[in-house]
């Protein structure tokens, strides 16, 4: 284990049990090259969180195509809301074509979403990394099965360049939706429209769906698969642990 990683183990247990605001705080302050990743959902309270400590911090989120048309408002409702500029990443054209061609558009149904999220999420989201030293995500502990046991800052060895280190952040790690809702509520933040319709984890349209009363959320995200295996691949190393 290489003294960096044994710093973020370190500071993972010094942040693990601090607030979001402190955790984000520390991340803008130490890292220059660092960036938002925002999903369209709930995790808009990290960009409102943001402006209190660097409000030109970069923001990024994926635009699969498959999007909620409800999605693509919102985006553009953070933007011109908080003034900021959203790098909106999409797919490379001729792989999404060719699975297409091959398979049709609904190819997930049938095996798995791993392909499709491959193509469309992961390896966008890689080529975004390849530019970062560090990202901030909105990962929560509540969120999955699969999400249980993540730190607060860790060393993402899934997406660093070559010989580097990329430090990957999730301030709101143990915040529960509650906690989440009640942030948005007091501060007047905006959020998607689909969450009054019953979607409380949103991804893209064919793989989301509204969760009746009592279902825990992830349940909405390709509920023709595992529980365990809910994960698209932008955080595949919780799967792995």
């Amino acid at each position: 284990m290489t003294d960096n990683l044994i710093n973020v183990v370190d500071l993972d247990t010094k942040f693990q049990q601090e607030s979001p605001q402190k955790i984000l705080k520390y991340a803008l302050n130490h890292f220059d090259n660092i960036a938002i990743s925002f999903s369209g959902a709930e995790d808009v309270v990290l960009i409102e969180m943001a402006r209190n400590y660097r409000p030109d911090v970069p923001v990024f989120c994926l635009d699969t195509g498959r999007l909620h048309p409800e999605t693509y408002r919102f985006i553009e409702k953070v933007r011109k809301h908080y003034g900021i500029k959203i790098d909106v990443i999409s797919p490379d054209g001729d792989a999404v074509r060719k699975l297409v061609a091959e398979k049709g558009l609904f190819s997930f149904y049938e095996d798995d979403h791993k392909e499709c999220c491959g193509i469309r999420k992961i390896e966008p989201l890689r080529k975004k990394l390849l530019t970062l030293d560090a990202w901030i995500t909105g990962q929560r502990k509540d969120q999955s099965p699969t999400r249980t046991d993540i730190p607060a800052i860790q060393n993402d060895t899934l997406f660093a360049r070559p010989g580097e280190t990329l430090t990957k952040f999730n301030p709101l790690v143990n915040w529960s939706s509650k906690d989440v809702w009640d942030y948005i509520r007091l501060c007047e933040v905006p959020y998607n429209e689909l969450h009054e319709r019953g979607f409380i984890s949103i991804g893209c349209e064919p793989c989301t769906r509204p969760v009746a009363p009592g279902q825990h959320e992830r349940e909405g995200r390709w509920w023709w698969e595992e529980a365990t295996k809910k994960e698209c691949g932008l955080h595949a190393g919780n799967v792995d642990q």
